[in-house]
């Protein structure tokens, strides 16, 4: 018997590797000769570098960039040498997290940081770029990452405009002549889970940015500027940015990076098996056991879980799925998982069960609990 263990992290709590730890350790208690594939996951947002990185042996590149507000911190990405891949989150230069709660001002915030990492990796020949982004801090359209990377955003004098979302209303002419010749080499996916449009009542701005500090104002003078932005791209190579779904992700980066880079846009769980081949790593599989921090009907929605479900359904191997929470619902019911479990007792205290101590326990013994259903299985009669 061979298992897949695949899981994402369980957020607060424990981070993937640690899960497949705590769970391998409870079933080989169990089950001490079974054949066990440990294997990270991520959903394309934090800790997606870190998953394909040590699921491909590549290595963390640290580098320094420029924060949102243009200040210089280290940031890290993943590289995969055989592959010339590089694997970029968004967040670690261009993040909410890396700002004071004070300092979000979506007006001001910009992705140039995020195009530093992009050009860091070009030169230490990466050609092809996976890059997660969820957690920005801005709502620049992609323009400061692009302006990173060549691009000239002018307004109606010629003047050249630099900042953050605020230049989206003076943009008059894109200007890309200066664009770094090698990204005509280079590909990019972003892994996006969402539909959002560029501009409008589900826009980027309406929807996004008060999370990043933005006042009503703000989002009015944010959607102007990513309308105005939109018109200027449509002149610029007859592309209608409204009419990609997901172009309002990350504050419009979706947008920009697929009008002006080329990049497809993909699901991120998709986007993360697909790179790590998972396909091949199941194969020869009797189970595969994922799980995340709660189980629930939006794990059916682009949730790490639904798409191990979806490829292994494929090679009609049996998944299990574990959660510190679970909630039922007929969606969940017919998904096809052979079975759903929670790791905590009914009544368990949120805060107590998310301790990492206490996570650790509960997971372990849920191995325990998988371990001995594999057993009575095994030990049934043909």
């Amino acid at each position: 018997m061979t298992l897949t263990l695949a899981f994402d992290s369980f957020k607060g709590s424990l981070r993937s590797d640690e899960v497949a730890d705590a769970f391998a350790q409870g079933l080989c208690s169990v089950l001490p000769g079974v054949n066990m594939n440990k294997v990270y996951i991520a959903d394309g947002g934090e800790g997606t570098a870190e998953a394909l990185v040590k699921n491909l042996n590549g290595k963390t590149v640290r580098t320094l960039v420029s924060d949102p507000l243009g200040r210089t911190i280290p940031a890290s990405y993943g590289v995969i040498e055989h592959e010339r891949t590089a694997i970029i989150e968004m967040a670690a230069a261009s993040g909410l997290p890396l700002l004071d709660p004070k300092e979000r001002n979506p007006l001001k915030t910009h992705t140039y940081g995020t195009g530093q990492l992009i050009i860091d990796a070009m030169e230490r020949g990466c050609r092809n770029f996976l890059v997660g982004i969820g957690g920005s801090a801005t709502n620049d359209g992609g323009t400061g990452m692009l302006r990173a990377l060549g691009f000239r955003f002018l307004d109606a004098c010629g003047n050249e405009l630099c900042g953050g979302g605020e230049i989206l209303e003076k943009i008059d002419r894109i200007d890309a002549s200066g664009m770094i010749p090698t990204l005509n080499e280079c590909r990019f996916t972003l892994a996006c889970d969402v539909s959002n449009p560029f501009f409008g009542p589900n826009g980027a701005a309406h929807v996004f940015a008060p999370q990043k500090g933005a006042d009503p104002e703000m989002v009015e003078r944010l959607d102007n500027g990513l309308r105005n932005f939109a018109r200027v791209v449509r002149q610029f190579n007859g592309t209608d940015l409204n009419r990609l779904p997901g172009s309002g992700a990350a504050g419009g980066m979706g947008g920009g990076c697929a009008t002006l880079l080329g990049a497809r846009l993909e699901r991120g769980i998709d986007m993360v098996l697909r790179a790590m081949r998972f396909h091949e790593t199941i194969k020869g599989s009797s189970m595969v056991i994922t799980g995340e921090g709660q189980i629930d009907r939006q794990t059916l929605m682009g949730k790490a879980p639904a798409g191990i479900l979806a490829a292994a359904m494929q090679q009609q191997i049996p998944v299990i799925a574990i959660g510190g929470r679970v909630v039922p619902c007929p969606e969940l019911a017919q998904s096809g998982f052979h079975s759903i479990l929670c790791i905590n007792e009914e009544g368990l205290p949120p805060q107590t069960a998310m301790r990492h101590e206490v996570a650790w326990e509960n997971v372990r013994r849920c191995g325990i609990k998988v371990g001995k259903m594999l057993q009575d299985r095994m030990e049934q009669p043909v």
